[in-house]
């Protein structure tokens, strides 16, 4: 049996999702199972959402969140926020015990931590009694101290310059 990693991807820069399923595309490649949930994003249609359904039955993509928190049309209360969170744990959990899964992708979770969505100690309790053979992938920004310290890999993305700054927009493909 081969040891499950923990990995971490965060930073302020683009592309901690974008490597979450740049392994999801490799494990894909060698018949691993893998699910991916979404923490934060599941309001808005974003490319990964219809092209998952093409890396079916390997990947499993939920989206559980009530999509980004606190940018202008949000309208939700915080408190629908984490009640969704706090589903979204739940399923996590039972996906990383369910003996199906080889990867299992925590989206947006560190971000979902720093929000106060979800309660640092029952991450930490998943990430130590997540069966041996088992990786988990965690990202979104603001890791926090202790989830690195139980981490294998911490990649931290840095950004030096982004098209938004000189009032480029998102685009289809390559943000979302």
């Amino acid at each position: 049996m081969t040891k499950g990693l923990v990995i971490v991807y965060t930073g302020k820069g683009k592309g901690k999702t974008t490597a979450a399923l740049g392994i999801a595309l490799r494990a894909v490649g060698y018949d691993h199972k893998v699910c991916m949930i979404q923490f934060i994003k599941g309001s808005w249609h974003y490319g990964e959402m219809t092209s998952s359904k093409r890396l079916e039955p390997e990947f499993e993509l939920t989206a559980i969140g009530k999509g980004f928190v606190g940018i202008i049309d949000d309208k939700s209360p915080i408190e629908d926020h984490k009640k969704v969170a706090e589903e979204a744990l739940r399923v996590a959990q039972e996906k990383i015990n369910s003996k199906i899964y080889n990867i299992v992708i925590l989206d947006e979770i560190n971000y979902a931590i720093n929000l106060g969505l979800i309660n640092l100690k029952d991450v930490l309790e998943i990430i130590s009694n997540k069966p041996n053979d088992v990786s988990l992938v965690l990202t979104g920004n603001y890791a926090k101290d202790e989830v690195i310290e139980k981490a294998d890999l911490v990649t931290e993305m840095r950004e030096i310059k982004h098209p938004f700054k000189s009032g480029i927009k998102a685009k289809k493909g390559i943000d979302f």
